[in-house]
């Protein structure tokens, strides 16, 4: 089996931490974005959405992090409580991940595009219209995370870990390899994080983000991007 990522992406590091805390045999197949080598010939022929994570396994290919999660589970058998095959509990866990993507994931990822990338595309600092309202869809997303989702719970689904779990911690690391103090006066978030690292394994998360952290030098590199041009309009395009 054979997983293409890009460790700076969320959906990547989830589907990576997940293989690796559970020892799921894979091969690495490292993409990256910023290179523009999703675009690539080779790439193209895997995945006609010109994204990852990608799953390889044998014939069968599999885009789409949540997707990948569920089949990763449901095939080696890992431990029951990381996709309950209770249908309340594995109900919990579809509904975080339904939630997730135009909410908490998107505002991450928008904070974090604003303030690592677009200096370097737009040519010039995001407009702090712009950074502001980024910020407090984050925070909003934040808040309903701890008061909805995990309420007084150690976890998202109850007493133990789930990859609803593992998909949220991602998702809020993001802002922070731009320096975002996400867990800043929130000590429940900040235990669940706690918890939930343990349970992944703290080296491995670690691991998994080393990317992010060095996010700061991205945009330099960047600049030498043969498809640069296009990144521009379509990063234009969605902060217009």
């Amino acid at each position: 089996m054979e997983l293409y990522v890009d460790l700076l992406s969320q959906p990547c590091r989830s589907v990576y931490m997940f293989a690796k805390a559970l020892k799921i045999p894979f091969e690495l197949k490292l993409v990256d974005l910023s290179a523009g080598q999703q675009y690539s010939d080779d790439f193209g022929k895997l995945s006609v959405v010109k994204k990852v994570p990608v799953l390889k396994d044998g014939d069968f290919v599999l885009t789409e992090s949540t997707a990948i999660l569920m089949y990763l589970a449901k095939k080696h058998s890992v431990a029951d409580h990381w996709y309950p095959a209770d249908l309340q509990q594995r109900a919990r866990v579809h509904e975080y991940l339904s939630w997730q993507h135009l909410n908490l994931r998107s505002h991450a990822s928008k904070v974090f595009l604003l303030m690592v990338f677009y200096p370097v595309i737009v040519d010039g600092k995001a407009p702090k219209e712009k950074m502001d309202a980024a910020l407090e869809e984050l925070k909003q997303s934040l808040d309903l995370l701890e008061q909805k989702f995990l309420q007084d719970k150690p976890f998202i689904i109850g007493n133990e870990v789930s990859i609803a779990d593992l998909v949220a911690l991602v998702e809020i690391s993001q802002p922070t390899g731009a320096g975002v103090k996400v867990f800043e006066g929130r000590p429940k978030l900040e235990a669940w994080r706690d918890r939930v690292k343990k349970e992944v394994g703290e080296k491995l998360v670690d691991e998994a983000n080393e990317s992010l952290m060095k996010a700061s030098s991205m945009p330099e590199k960047m600049k030498d991007n043969p498809n640069l041009d296009m990144l521009k309009a379509r990063f234009r395009k969605m902060f217009q």
